[in-house]
């Protein structure tokens, strides 16, 4: 993904042992694979190759830019990979700039420290960090030593200040710096916080700012073309747990090129409030998040990867408990159709190698079943195709969008924390979301990009819980009113940090609230009734705290008959359902909902292959009940009558093919099961395997379709099958 650099066959003849050669290396020539160089698929790893690593995914995201790196790198390339390297923006295993080892200062002042003097650890002394100066530019040496290494993108990953910290001395230091005023207790003011916040986000871009400026500079002297990219929670989940990060102004810096959307079950199970009910809504709330990270790159040039985690970090679940949740994040993924490239796992050596609890019996470990590997090496092998020119959506409502702003994580801390439950977020979108609708997060500080609000009909705004961080946005918001748009703001005044120092009250302006700003932009008095004609378009204002309305049944009702009314005065037609589906060329993506509107489930006819069945049979109906999530392969909508893999749990690339034959080079993880679907003119006279004859196979005379099984082995193998 998320130079082109192919699978070279002279890698069969180096191995993928950690000495860089296998005893058991094949001798015939791997096939490259012509589409290696978009970046499809990648995965992270702190480990040298191994069998239960090979997940064969276009690139290899080595972990850590210790002195080890460059060998960890080695293993990788000599496999074929395309090579990324992360390390933690935040936190590593950074001592020697701590303790004055790399330009003479101690640095443990930099430690992000709690109110009560503790650091904030992320396991013994690597503490996550409050960036001084030179903190960048400590990592730059590490970088480099990626650079020599060869790696073609680096990632700074997670740049992550808790809104419980702002206590260090060097943050006070940075405080007096950035300020000009002495430091103030961020917990003894909503002005205190909302400025420690700032400079929080500050700190990180300028950090994050040394490194790409770095890169830029070896790219110049190197004639070279490094990229870098930030992996991030969404800032969702950031606001939720007390998480200052710079977000969506990165895409702004020099040098960026994009992100890693790090979604995935353990911040997706975070509980939010809908009706009154707070409970787990992974999918849904796996959905927003995702969406929230495609609108930061949106309209910006920008690349988004989007991360998938089978298992999560927390090690006790079960395994039934990691593939629901799973599926049901990597289905929130799918419904984001312009985002195509994916990390499909962070450390699969825990995937494929990891043991877990037993349901039932806690006590018990157990390591992967067998169906699941073989579930994800299909879904993963399938990923390689989401690039798609056909999306055709079938659904509630489309072009609704709710406006969200970096400083969502400014209003966290105490003296007045917003809603512990972000619910001034939720409480506008779950109503919409569970009536079927395809709501989408609008990241506030991009709309100055051209176009960016084009594709949106009606927008859900709030500035309880968020603020504009400039005056610039509402030109724009105001411009898309007028040429048809339909703004409904939800917001009753009242949250306190209206109040703080701030752009709308300082330098000779004078209003009470931004929302006053945006009103007088749109061409309205300070205060209006509910409703207002504005050009072609309209704005409609409820006068009421966005959180109110996750907080019972009645609420979610109220919600939706204000933005029902408000959408009579936009383009679009009010359609609720009680499903989401959506058409990506030959796959359909879909999830029946619960707590949604009463109604038959949404029934497929067809012809259909579920990716999430270890055994891929074929389908004639598909019915979306609540709760359901399906990947599927639409076999009407595969074009074309020469053979060829529709789906498989392995790597599978065409190899020289014969008259009457087709040839396959296979791969895939080690000691797993592996389903190669075909699409066959007939029943096959032989399969073979590595010149050995197969009998686990079957054929469908009225599918045309076959379907090949065996172990997977984690080095290529020739797959044959004649007619």
């Amino acid at each position: 993904m998320k130079n082109r650099l192919l699978w070279l066959s002279v890698w069969t003849l180096a191995g993928c042992g950690l000495s860089g050669r296998a005893d058991d290396a094949p001798a015939a020539a791997f096939p490259l694979d012509p589409e290696q160089y978009h970046e499809r698929t990648c995965f992270q790893t702190a480990a040298p190759w191994s069998s239960n690593g090979n997940l064969r995914s276009d690139v290899a995201i080595v972990y850590g830019i210790d002195t080890g790196l460059p060998q960890r790198i080695q293993t990788w390339r000599d496999c074929g990979y395309r090579i990324h390297v992360m390390t933690g923006a935040s936190w590593g295993n950074y001592q020697d700039y701590l303790y004055a080892r790399f330009d003479g200062a101690n640095h443990e002042d930099e430690a992000q420290t709690e109110r009560d003097g503790k650091k904030i650890s992320h396991g013994g002394d690597v503490y996550y960090m409050s960036p001084g100066t030179n903190y960048g530019k400590f990592l730059c040496v590490g970088v480099q030593r990626a650079l020599d290494a060869g790696a073609e993108a680096i990632h700074l990953e997670e740049p992550e200040f808790w809104v419980r910290a702002g206590y260090s001395e060097g943050f006070k230091r940075e405080w007096r710096a950035y300020y000009g005023e002495a430091w103030q207790p961020p917990h003894e003011s909503v002005d205190a916080q909302w400025r420690a916040s700032k400079l929080k986000y500050f700190l990180y871009r300028r950090a994050l700012q040394q490194v790409f400026d770095y890169v830029q500079d070896y790219n110049r002297r190197a004639g070279r073309k490094v990229r870098c990219y930030v992996p991030t929670h969404s800032l969702l989940n950031y606001a939720h747990w007390g998480i200052v990060s710079p977000e969506s102004s990165l895409g702004r810096l020099g040098g960026c090129d994009g992100y890693i959307a790090q979604v995935w079950t353990g911040t997706a199970r975070t509980p939010n409030l809908f009706r009154g009910v707070l409970r787990e809504r992974t999918f849904e709330t796996a959905f927003l998040e995702y969406g929230a990270m495609q609108n930061l790159v949106r309209a910006t040039g920008r690349t988004v990867w989007y991360l998938n985690d089978p298992v999560e970090d927390n090690p006790q679940h079960d395994w039934e408990d990691y593939r629901v949740n799973w599926e049901s994040t990597l289905v929130a993924s799918l419904f984001q159709p312009e985002v195509w490239q994916y990390e499909v796992a962070p450390w699969p050596e825990r995937v494929f190698g990891g043991t877990y609890p037993k349901k039932g019996k806690p006590e018990e470990r157990e390591p992967i079943p067998p169906a699941y590997a073989t579930e994800l090496q299909t879904v993963i092998n399938a990923l390689n195709d989401m690039r798609q020119s056909r999306v055709e959506w079938e659904c509630g409502t489309m072009g609704i969008g709710v406006v969200v702003s970096d400083s969502l994580m400014f209003q966290r801390g105490a003296p007045s924390p917003s809603d512990p439950h972000l619910s001034h977020v939720y409480g506008l979108a779950l109503p919409l979301l569970k009536r079927g609708m395809p709501v989408t997060p609008v990241q506030l500080e991009n709309v100055t990009a051209p176009r960016y609000l084009d594709s949106f009909r009606l927008l859900l705004l709030s500035y309880h819980g968020q603020k504009p961080l400039g005056p610039e946005v509402h030109e724009p918001l105001a411009a898309w009113v007028r040429r048809g748009g339909v703004l409904v703001v939800v917001d009753d005044d009242s949250d306190p940090c209206n109040a703080v120092r701030e752009w709308w009250n300082s330098n000779g302006l004078k209003y009470a609230t931004p929302r006053e700003h945006l009103f007088e932009q749109l061409g309205l008095p300070r205060s209006i009734e509910s409703f207002q004609r504005v050009n072609k378009g309209a704005v409609c204002w409820v006068r009421e705290p966005p959180a109110k309305f996750a907080a019972s049944a009645a609420g979610d009702t109220a919600l939706c008959e204000a933005v029902k009314n408000a959408a009579t005065y936009s383009r679009s037609a009010w359609h609720e359902t009680n499903y989401l589906l959506l058409r990506r060329g030959p796959y359909v993506i879909a999830a029946g909902l619960d707590e949604s509107v009463a109604g038959e489930p949404k029934k497929l006819y067809g012809r259909f292959v579920n990716l999430f069945d270890p055994e891929p049979a074929v389908r004639e109906s598909v019915k979306l009940v609540a709760d359901a999530r399906f990947f599927l392969l639409d076999l009407d909508a595969v074009k074309g009558s020469a053979p060829c893999v529709l789906a498989s749990a392995c790597k599978a690339l065409p190899g020289k093919s014969a008259k009457g034959a087709f040839a396959l080079a296979v791969e895939g993880v080690a000691n797993t099961p592996a389903v190669v679907l075909i699409k066959a003119p007939g029943s096959p006279k032989s399969v073979t395997l590595a010149d050995q004859p197969l009998t686990s196979f079957n054929y469908s005379e009225k599918d045309g379709l076959l379907w090949v099984r065996f172990a997977n082995e984690a080095r290529p193998r020739e797959l044959t099958v004649t007619w």
